[in-house]
């Protein structure tokens, strides 16, 4: 209650009384204070539109700056972009032009090669053309059969110069084994022990194996001119088929009858009458050795060999 008596004393503390005279101007001035405040209302109704307005401005204005931001360094990675690929297009294109002139370069040979073979084509159809005729490869076939039947007209005169035939009786190991029965029985005559039983002849002489055997005394002379002479003709035989048919022989020949000569150019042990095993064929040497085809002195290893390198040069 007390409070209640407090609350209505304060409110007619504040109370105040207005005279009539007074009233008209109190109300004049409570209106002009009401329209007054109703106009700062209105303003401040204003201004807080404006002030939000400002606000949502300033929030798109942040969001557009952001956006722009984005949109700058987008832009700065487009640029880095387009320059890495100005770059390698540049690159590119010294490469494609380095390869448009190593191209223009092999058409240029291509084309320097077509022309020659051009003229390569054109100069083997003349080839063929040429061989074709009377004088071509025909022709030369005719020539070569020819020259081939002169050569063996030429070697068949050298038969006829040389004869050589195969006597009828032992073989040649039979003529070993005669002739070594023949030197153990101390028979000097083995030769003409062998002469008759025949062998291999050349113009009517006997091609004995007196080169492989040792001279003595009993020896006969006649025999070992005989064997020298027919190796002379063996020899001069092969010499002759040599020039005709142009084949150079592997161990050259100096001719002299019954005292002829054969060559070695590399002999890498001069034989000795000891062992004609050990005797071995070729190191390089400046000087040819010559090997007689007949019986030098009591030493026959040099004649022997001589046969030997005739036997090979002609198989």
């Amino acid at each position: 209650m007390e409070s209640k008596k407090k609350v209505v004393e304060e409110q007619q503390s504040h109370e105040k009384v207005v005279n009539w005279e007074d009233y008209q101007h109190e109300v004049a001035r409570l209106s002009s204070l009401s329209s007054a405040v109703n106009e700062a209302n209105y303003n401040k109704s204003l201004m807080q539109e404006k002030l939000n307005d400002y606000l949502q401005f300033e929030a798109e204005s942040l969001s557009w700056s952001n956006q722009l931001d984005e949109m700058r360094e987008k832009l700065e990675a487009r640029k880095l972009v387009m320059g890495n690929t100005s770059m390698n297009l540049k690159v590119v294109q010294e490469k494609a032009k380095k390869q448009e002139d190593e191209l223009n370069s092999q058409i240029r040979s291509l084309l320097m090669a077509g022309t020659s073979l051009s003229v390569a084509s054109r100069s083997l159809q003349e080839e063929n053309n040429s061989l074709a005729g009377e004088r071509g490869y025909g022709h030369l076939k005719n020539v070569q059969k020819l020259l081939r039947m002169r050569q063996q007209f030429l070697v068949f005169q050298i038969s006829l110069l040389y004869p050589v035939k195969v006597a009828t009786g032992h073989t040649f190991d039979q003529e070993l084994d005669s002739y070594s029965n023949n030197s153990k029985s101390g028979n000097p005559s083995g030769v003409k022990a062998l002469d008759a039983s025949g062998s291999l002849t050349i113009s009517g002489l006997h091609l004995t194996v007196l080169p492989f055997k040792k001279m003595s005394f009993f020896t006969d002379k006649k025999e070992v001119q005989s064997s020298a002479t027919a190796l002379g003709y063996v020899a001069h035989a092969v010499s002759l088929i040599a020039f005709y048919l142009e084949t150079p022989l592997r161990y050259p020949l100096r001719l002299g009858g019954s005292r002829t000569y054969i060559c070695d150019y590399a002999p890498s042990v001069e034989p000795t009458s000891s062992d004609f095993t050990s005797i071995s064929l070729p190191s390089l040497s400046s000087k040819p050795m010559e090997f007689p085809l007949f019986l030098e002195g009591q030493d026959t290893t040099r004649s022997a060999y001589a046969v030997f390198l005739l036997n090979k040069g002609m198989s």
